[in-house]
């Protein structure tokens, strides 16, 4: 396993649509993860997509002529086919919960709240995730949603939430496959033309008693789904945990899978600024062997790195 660290001071903003506020996207860190794929393949499949971030830069960048979208959480699946499908139609909902809410701000997103933990509709999740503390999925004990919002904002405008919509549409609607399935579900519909783009739910969050919407992933069974696409030789790679400072988040994936690993400088850790800390927070990329081959990794020029803007 070869392990690289990447640092710098890029604070540029990308261009990309992205609609869906997500906890833990990976928009900021598109630019370098995109920089190891190859100039162009088949069809990018995101197994834990989340807001998808990958797959609307790649998109954008033109990299890849299809896509697959799978989350196991289906109110995200839900959302997406909405703003793929129907992209007028959920901004012109979004604007009249949006609309609706100003002069009661509090009160109304209790009201959209409890609508949408009785109905799951697209729309009042997109404003759930539009206002709530951290952009964080978060449910209690019977499953309904239970998020507070940020008090300081009202969620993006109206007319910033449609660009944002309408744009991700143009971008993947025709050629995107949507599903909410188990993350091996989507690896079994994988080809050898496709390439893999994998965040699953870091051990350092899934592993301790947490709210946040977290499927369980065995780490033993995630690590014989890569094996299995190193047997076939697939191209992927992988947003694995990391560390803060000297303290390291969840177990490291295993050497004999003879993967790349890339340090990936994320930023000064939140946290740690608010303990008086100056500890940074890193996170891990592994390439599969197929995708180094294939982007010429050992020939490339190393990626510049971007801090975290959200």
């Amino acid at each position: 396993m070869q392990l690289m660290n990447h640092t710098s001071n890029d604070h540029r903003r990308s261009d990309v649509p992205h609609p869906i506020p997500y906890q833990g996207s990976k928009r900021n860190l598109a630019p370098i993860i995109l920089s190891y794929f190859p100039s162009h393949f088949a069809r990018l499949v995101e197994p834990f997509a989340g807001s998808a971030a990958i797959s609307l830069a790649t998109a954008y960048h033109r990299l890849a002529d299809r896509f697959i979208i799978n989350d196991a959480h289906a109110p995200i699946i839900d959302l997406w086919r909405d703003i793929i499908d129907h992209p007028e139609d959920l901004a012109a909902k979004y604007r009249s919960l949006w609309r609706a809410q100003l002069g009661r701000e509090r009160e109304y997103y209790d009201i959209v709240r409890n609508k949408f933990n009785r109905t799951h509709n697209p729309e009042y999740f997109l404003y759930l995730l539009a206002r709530c503390v951290k952009a964080a999925i978060r449910y209690n004990t019977e499953g309904e949603f239970n998020n507070s919002p940020d008090n300081r904002r009202k969620g993006a405008h109206p007319n910033t939430m449609r660009g944002r919509i309408v744009g991700a549409s143009a971008l993947l609607q025709g050629r995107t496959e949507l599903s909410a399935s188990d993350y091996r579900e989507a690896l079994a519909r994988c080809g050898p033309s496709d390439l893999v783009y994998m965040d699953p739910p870091y051990q350092g969050v899934c592993k301790n008693r947490d709210n946040r919407y977290c499927p369980k992933i065995d780490h033993t069974e995630f690590c014989d789904s890569l094996a299995a696409l190193n047997d076939k030789g697939y191209m992927f790679v992988v947003s694995y945990d990391g560390r803060t400072g000297s303290k390291t988040y969840g177990d490291p994936l295993p050497k004999c899978l003879n993967l790349v690993h890339i340090e990936v400088h994320a930023g000064r850790s939140t946290q740690a600024t608010l303990l008086g800390r100056r500890d940074d927070t890193y996170e891990s990329l592994y390439l599969s062997p197929a995708l180094a081959a294939a982007s010429s990794f050992g020939k490339k020029r190393l990626p510049q790195q971007i801090e975290f803007a959200w």
